[in-house]
């Protein structure tokens, strides 16, 4: 960044304002304001270059002069856009206590809107001196300016001005992306762009984004972030950037700004323009943001902002250490109005100045877990302060929120049980549709019992279990859940169907790390292979994976780069790996090209038809027709509605599902004809024939599309898929393939001919 001048001369001029909080331009200065209940005095350091420092910066040191309910401010006149500063807080060293003040420790101001500098794993950074190889209670002496980031002083631009797309939730498909990863080896895109903000806003990239049919990119990670000392002792990086650094300040390696040497302001302008290109292609930008840990770890970690502040107040601590529900060193303590307060203001400032539409919220019980009890296992509470200001909060209306339902605390799995406006993360989905297509055709080639077709129907139609019936809270819907087969934690698709065990010998921990729980198969051979059958057989469980995820009920989310068949080799746990393994290769081979393209005519499908799409649970709705059909049948493979026996059965490997275009109608979109569609699932090893339902449910059937298809859209004839491009029937026969889904519309009788 350029904006390197040597500051104006600096002085305090009098106490300025409580609020709002961090360092702001005013008038002839910058309003100062920093919560750090606990301290005795903070400063302000303001810093210019000076190679002839041995810390590279000449400091000058301003004592805050006023203190109002925990925050220390005040006015200092002379400091212009471009400052680079941090912060100094003196207090009570009393480690047993929690107070861990050290004022030999810089500071990055928490509130910081741009970061620059990286975290350089040193012993400077410790606020305390480590005695046979671990943290002792004797305070460090060392002073860390020049070994970690600092702040820059930067205008608050003004709020967007540009329309959001605001897509309803009935019509929103997530991306899960990466910004570096998804641009890295793109050829499309310039050298010096790929894997940036910019590079992201690239037309080459909105275009498949578009061609595609999803409707949302969430970014993982984009705060800044920091590795952890384990990572840079390996020489690795925390690639997926869930260590947070700042809440407010964009990742500096995502800029092309940062690469061009421009100025700090540009960083933030270049993050809304990606924001704006993608607003303007009809596309919502969610933010994956991690306000349950920060990135200074356990108390082995670096001193570098929260801790020194006032590491009692910000942390879950339990003594002279922390109770953590994060498996990453500390938890932030969500039971504090202040740690709240920081996380709604990143919020706000996210939404309102960044321009950003949503948030899926990592480890999101952690952000409403109560104060500890002389157990310290402090409970998930859905009436949390943190989730009734996200649902009263103006600021927030009509923007998306999304939560991990889980953490690593007491009690810490909540899958359907956020309040709205959350929508969950459905890991019963991800598992139960696994468990069918994978772990059920394993176990049917072993000849065991397998997962049998409730379990799936139920995630086929909206997860009631979950988020309906006596677990429902508030206004829950089958939109309240998140549909997914793979996420950035885990196998990609294309893994899941090449690998019955993670490979994860890069990340540098011997295999131990990531998912051992995985659900996979093969299909017979372990990775890579020229076997024709097995590559086949692999790309049909794609494309029923995929088919499942289409048709199911509740808001799909795709795995950027499984609409590809992207590979990691195996990694199951790619989060320290900047490199080909986590990047997108764009070489396409023709098998991805055709992937790609199935995956967008199923996004096209769902979005022309309300089927499904649907907004209340089965059975939630008045029946439309007086002719004894419903909004959905279940039937088996003879076409008999199934029976309890049935649904029981770990043995059954073939369920039909009618979901009936009528039930829909009343409620639906002007112009849009309700069509019925049947979903024939068979996940048995051979083909079969099964019997349509005849009616009054349908008069015949016309084929759709099918998995075994490598493309979409139906061949000249039979062609060995068992049906071909013409109606068959009600009651009729039909043959479909081993392990596929087909999908027919149905053509319903007249609906006034069943009226009396």
């Amino acid at each position: 960044m350029v904006d390197d001048a040597p500051s104006a001369p600096a002085r305090v001029t009098g106490p300025g304002r409580p609020h709002p909080l961090g360092v702001r331009p005013a008038g002839d200065g910058v309003d100062v304001a920093v919560v750090a209940e606990h301290a005795e005095r903070l400063e302000l350091c303001l810093l210019d270059r000076d190679p002839s420092e041995p810390s590279g910066w000449r400091e000058q040191r301003l004592v805050l002069p006023a203190r109002t309910d925990g925050v220390h401010h005040g006015h200092v006149a002379g400091v212009r856009a471009g400052q680079r500063y941090v912060l100094r807080a003196h207090g009570p060293w009393e480690p047993a206590r929690g107070h861990r003040y050290n004022p030999h420790k810089v500071l990055l101001d928490p509130y910081a809107r741009v970061v620059e500098g990286t975290v350089q794993h040193t012993p400077a950074l410790l606020d305390h001196v480590v005695v046979d190889g671990a943290p002792s209670e004797l305070m460090s002496t060392v002073d860390s300016l020049g070994h970690g980031p600092v702040g820059v002083v930067v205008d608050e631009p003004p709020h967007p001005v540009h329309d959001r797309p605001g897509h309803p939730w009935a019509r929103t498909v997530v991306l899960e992306s990466h910004v570096r990863g998804l641009t890295r080896r793109l050829p499309a895109v310039p050298p010096e762009l790929r894997g940036t903000y910019e590079g992201l806003a690239h037309p080459a990239v909105v275009d498949h984004l578009v061609r595609l049919g999803v409707t949302a990119v969430e970014l993982l990670p984009v705060h800044a972030s920091a590795p952890e000392l384990h990572l840079h002792q390996r020489g690795l990086v925390n690639y997926w950037g869930y260590n947070t650094l700042s809440f407010f300040a964009p990742e500096p390696r995502y800029s092309a700004a940062v690469g061009r040497g421009e100025d700090a302001a540009a960083v933030l302008a270049e993050f809304r323009a990606m924001v704006a290109s993608l607003h303007a292609a009809g596309l919502e930008v969610l933010l994956d943001v991690v306000h349950n840990h920060t990135c200074e770890g356990g108390l082995g970690g670096p001193t570098l902002s929260w801790r020194g502040l006032d590491n009692a107040l910000y942390y879950r601590t339990d003594g002279g250490g922390y109770r953590d529900v994060t498996g990453t060193g500390n938890s932030l303590d969500s039971s504090q109005p202040e740690v709240v307060r920081q996380t709604l203001d990143s919020m706000r400032y996210w939404v309102q100045t960044m321009g950003v539409d949503g948030f899926r919220f990592d480890l999101a019980p952690a952000l409403a877990r109560v104060r500890d009890d002389e157990r310290g296992t402090g409970g998930f509470d859905p009436d949390h302060p943190f989730l009734v200001a996200v649902r009263a909060d103006p600021a927030f209306a009509g923007i998306k929120m999304v939560a991990e339902p889980w953490d690593i605390g007491p009690y810490g799995w909540r899958t359907g049980q956020m309040p709205v406006p959350f929508a969950d993360w459905n890991d019963r989905y991800r598992d139960g549709v696994r468990s069918f297509w994978l772990d059920g055709s394993r176990a049917e080639l072993e000849s065991r019992p397998g997962p049998g077709v409730r379990d799936l129907a139920t995630r086929l139609a909206g997860s009631d279990d979950m988020f309906g019936g006596p677990r429902r809270t508030g206004a829950r819907t089958p939109l309240s859940g998140v549909n997914f087969l793979a996420a950035h934690d885990g196998f990609t698709l294309a893994d899941l169907v090449s690998y019955d065990t993670k490979h994860n010998a890069a990340n540098g921990e011997d295999n131990r790390d990531g998912h051992d729980h995985n659900l996979s198969w093969n299909h017979g051979h372990e990775g890579p292979t020229e076997d024709v059958e097995v590559t086949e057989s692999r790309r049909r469980t794609l494309r029923a994976l995929l088919g499942t995820l289409a048709v199911s009920t509740g808001v799909p989310m795709l795995l950027a780069g499984d609409e590809l068949g992207r590979t990691q080799g195996g990694n199951n746990n790619g989060y320290c790996l900047d490199d080909e393994t986590t990047w997108h290769d764009w070489s396409l081979a023709p098998w991805q090209r055709d992937l790609r393209d199935t995956t967008a005519f199923l996004l096209a499908l769902r979005a022309q038809h309300p089927v499904f799409r649907q907004e209340r649970f089965f059975g939630a709705r008045p029946v439309q027709r007086l002719d004894g059909t419903r909004d959905v049948g279940w039937f088996d493979g003879d076409g008999d509605e199934l029976s309890e026996a049935g649904w029981s059965d770990p043995w059954r490997r073939t369920l039909l599902m009618f979901l009936n275009g009528d039930a829909v109608a009343a409620e639906g979109e002007p112009g849009v004809r309700p069509t019925s569609f049947l979903v024939v699932v068979h996940g048995g090893a051979h083909g079969r024939e099964v019997q349509l339902p005849e009616p009054p449910w349908a008069e015949s059937y016309r084929p759709v599309w099918s998995s075994e298809q490598p493309r979409p859209e139906w061949p000249a004839g039979p062609g060995g898929v068992g049906i071909v491009p013409s109606d068959v029937l009600g009651g009729a026969r039909l043959g479909v393939p081993a392990r596929s889904l087909t999908l027919l519309e149905a053509v319903r009788p007249d609906a006034r001919a069943a009226r009396r």
